[in-house]
């Protein structure tokens, strides 16, 4: 299993940031590899001060439950009380927040991480993340729960 690079980290939060100020919001952004342990986390100035702590428990979601948060809402609708009970387990080490602005980063077909913004609304920091990591070339397709991914030379396209 790769992990993302700090160099990788630092670009993502570059390119945040910015697209951030772009809109006029003060975001905190944290990213961590796939097995959900910081690599880096940026507050800056003005945001709010519990933002860090949102944004890393979001990148740590996108990254153990292998999946944006977008993805994991209605999963969590459906099941509280299971969500509530994943953040319980003796392995968690941050809550699961299935929200906009988690998202898994995907390379090359492989998971390396998940990336949290925190700060401006649901869909801001929601279009935030997903504009930085196709910018940077991350893969922002997920195959849904049970449903097996495609292989790296499908199309996709039915024949």
């Amino acid at each position: 299993m790769s992990n993302i690079t700090l160099d990788a980290a630092e670009e993502i939060i570059a390119a945040a940031h910015k697209r951030a100020q772009d809109i006029g919001k003060a975001v905190s952004v944290a990213v961590v590899d796939a097995g959900g342990f910081v690599v880096a986390v940026r507050r800056p100035d003005g945001a709010r001060p519990l933002t860090p702590d949102i944004a890393r428990a979001k990148a740590y979601t996108a990254a153990v439950m292998q999946r944006p948060g977008k993805m994991l809402k209605k999963w969590q609708e459906s099941q509280p009380v299971f969500f509530a009970q994943l953040s319980q387990l003796p392995g968690a080490s941050m809550p699961i927040l299935a929200t906009e602005g988690s998202v898994t980063i995907k390379k090359d077909g492989e998971i390396i991480g998940g990336l949290g913004i925190a700060g401006g609304t649901a869909d801001e920091d929601q279009v935030i993340a997903d504009e930085v990591l196709a910018a940077l070339g991350y893969e922002l397709e997920f195959a849904a729960w049970g449903v097996a991914s495609r292989s790296a030379g499908d199309s996709g396209k039915d024949a």
